[in-house]
């Protein structure tokens, strides 16, 4: 079964995915965060520069799309085809974020079913496929997936990616797999999962429940460990020498992508909340690290966390 990067902004970028797959690899494919097509048709050179392909090399890259407008969302998947050499692309209607849905993007999309229908039927019009969707079960309750799921299924998805929560969750509580195994024999297109798979358990627990899955999405569950794909192929767990050369890599790429190390460092926390985790005794250390602000109290700190064992 395929096992797939989750988008993350802010997180899985292109500095992160080099960095995943020279020290750690085993995800098949490295779904990008989320770029939004400009109103004016104008490319943002700096978007376009995360996707280009001489900068993500390996595994393959599936750009993610946020729109409301099917003619602009069309645009750009036919920019990201031409102009790139991309083939698949992602559409967005899963971000709950309250900045997202605000403006009828994301999951906030699946409030008017009519107005996604239209959405999804311009998209196809103009841009044709292959296109998947990444989507929540509902806005409120998850009984709203039903007459959601039917308007995808008018579409020829390449695939659904299903995190089986509502909107107003969130990320909070747990991911309803009992709500997404009642959907997924309704599915007419290939179907992914995706929510609250942290241990390399998990993959293989789900695997084995529903081995007809096209593939299982991970993404806060691969940044807190990033050997976790490998681990559940029967590879080892990650050693210290692994970690240090993953996220020494890490913030050397952001220091040298954004012109500064403290940028780096508020980049590197983000990843250092995830994965410290997996170091035994840290709690002193942790609230150091989300203190700190100089490039050597950073270096400092990250030595001290490498004297402490792994979990087991």
């Amino acid at each position: 079964m395929r096992y797939d990067a989750a988008p993350m902004e802010g997180l899985t970028d292109r500095v992160w995915r080099q960095a995943h797959q020279h020290y750690f690899g085993g995800a098949d494919r490295y779904y990008a965060p989320f770029i939004s097509p400009p109103e004016n048709r104008v490319p943002i050179k700096k978007k376009m520069a995360e996707l280009a392909p001489e900068a993500n090399p390996g595994a393959p890259v599936i750009p993610q799309l946020l729109a409301k407008d099917g003619s602009l969302a069309a645009w750009m998947i036919g920019l990201l085809r031409q102009e790139m050499g991309y083939t698949e692309v992602n559409l967005n209607l899963g971000c709950p974020s309250g900045t997202v849905t605000a403006k009828g993007k994301g999951s906030g999309m699946l409030r008017d079913l009519e107005a996604l229908d239209r959405f999804l039927y311009t998209v196809f019009d103009e841009a044709g496929g292959p296109i998947s969707v990444k989507t929540r079960i509902g806005v409120e309750r998850p009984e709203e997936f039903g007459p959601i799921l039917e308007v995808y299924n008018r579409y020829p998805l390449a695939e659904l990616i299903i995190h089986p929560r509502v909107m107003r969750q969130l990320y909070r509580g747990q991911a309803d797999r009992a709500a997404f195994a009642a959907a997924l024999t309704a599915c007419k297109c290939p179907v992914c999962y995706n929510g609250d798979i942290t241990t390399s358990q998990d993959l293989t627990a789900l695997e084995a429940a529903w081995p007809q899955l096209a593939g299982l999405m991970a993404g806060r569950g691969l940044i807190a460990n990033p050997a976790l794909f490998r681990m559940a192929r029967g590879g080892a767990a990650p050693s210290k020498e692994e970690l240090r050369g993953y996220l020494t890599q890490l913030y050397t790429g952001y220091t040298a992508a954004f012109g500064s190390a403290p940028a780096a460092i508020s980049r590197m926390k983000g990843f250092w909340h995830e994965c410290i985790g997996l170091f035994a005794g840290t709690e002193k250390l942790e609230k150091q690290l989300r203190k700190l602000r100089e490039p050597w109290e950073y270096e400092v700190t990250v030595d001290q966390i490498f004297t402490l064992p792994l979990r087991g």
